[in-house]
Formats: C-alpha cells, sequence, structure tokens
C-alpha cells in the first residue's frame, strides 16, 4: 500500500515538474513608449512580451484624455513573435494617452494591462 501511494506521489511530483512551463503567460517586458513617459509623437507603439504571441488575438487600443478612441493600423509581430507593434493611424497631438492591451500567448494563455504615456509638445 505504501509503495502505491510513493508511486502515485513520485508520478504526480514528475509531472508537475514537466509542465510548470505550460503554465507560463506572456509578460509585458518593455514598451515603447514607455509607462509614464512623455515622448514626441511616436511612429509606433511597441510592446515586448516574455513568449510569443497569436497576433489575430492580441491587440492594442488608445484612448486620449477625452477617452476618445485613437485610429490605429493593424498589429503586427517582430522579434520572433514577441513584439507586438502597432501604428497610429495619424501623429498623435501633444497630450495624454491610455493604452490598454490584451494578447494570447502561442501556448494558449490571455494577459492584459493598461498603461499612460504623454506626448510633449
Amino acid at each position: 500500500m505504501q509503495a502505491s501511494i510513493r508511486s502515485t506521489l513520485l508520478v504526480l511530483a514528475t509531472s508537475l515538474l514537466t509542465t510548470t512551463a505550460a503554465w507560463a503567460h506572456a509578460h509585458l517586458k518593455a514598451a515603447e513608449p514607455a509607462a509614464n513617459s512623455v515622448v514626441s509623437s511616436p511612429a509606433s507603439l511597441n510592446l515586448s512580451f516574455s513568449e510569443a504571441l497569436e497576433v489575430k488575438f492580441s491587440g492594442i487600443k488608445l484612448s486620449n484624455a477625452d477617452k476618445q478612441d485613437i485610429g490605429l493600423g493593424e498589429p503586427t509581430l517582430a522579434n520572433g513573435g514577441k513584439t507586438l507593434t502597432v501604428k497610429p493611424a495619424q501623429p498623435l497631438p501633444a497630450g495624454n494617452y491610455k493604452l490598454e492591451w490584451h494578447v494570447l500567448s502561442t501556448d494558449g494563455h490571455k494577459t492584459k494591462g493598461t498603461y499612460s504615456f504623454s506626448v510633449g509638445k
């Protein structure tokens, strides 16, 4: 009986150790423009993640201080699928912006986040 319990625990422990990589999520590692930064009008918004992404199920939403959505182009991936890039449809005027992102990593995990930045004069 004890041998059976030990075997079960050993199998369980082994499976936990070998599947931890599948539990990873795509975490935001870097952003351009960075959170709380003041920049000139960016040519693109670039978010770099710890895992590769599925572009069809990932996106960026940008809004101004009046909560109006800012037009953006289609998202693309770079850096082995780990950097989500989108270009504003027009240069961003001076002001405060809220960037909301959502991504689906290639291993099927969803993550999302929000941060703000400003465009200076």
